[in-house]
């Protein structure tokens, strides 16, 4: 019982993730025909574990996250560099969202 409470939380707290912290998955589930809507749901899974992955891994992600406090923040400023900048590698991109006042990045 214990066991089946933990993932039903654990259930409820990723889809709350993909739903309501930029992720709009109840934008993208139903979309398309056939396997569309799955692959997009699997890019969707597959960008939430990059995010994931460089929350836990990457000092200077760990840095842009506490510059900004939120996830979603750290992800709507990435979009607006990458409409705005070339940005040649992620050390950049996140170099320039911790100090923003030194723009590295060369306009597009």
């Amino acid at each position: 019982m214990t066991g089946g409470r933990a993932r039903w939380r654990i259930e409820n707290e990723v889809f709350n993730t993909l739903k309501n912290m930029g992720y709009n998955l109840e934008h993208n589930f139903g979309h398309g025909f056939k396997n569309l809507c799955n692959n997009f749901i699997m890019l969707m899974f597959l960008a939430s574990l990059m995010d994931q992955l460089q929350e836990i891994a990457s000092p200077i992600f760990q840095k842009a996250f506490l510059k900004k406090e939120r996830r979603m923040y750290v992800s709507k400023k990435v979009r607006s560099l990458f409409s705005e900048f070339l940005v040649k590698s992620w050390n950049d991109l996140f170099q320039a969202i911790i100090t923003p006042q030194i723009f590295t990045l060369s306009t597009a």
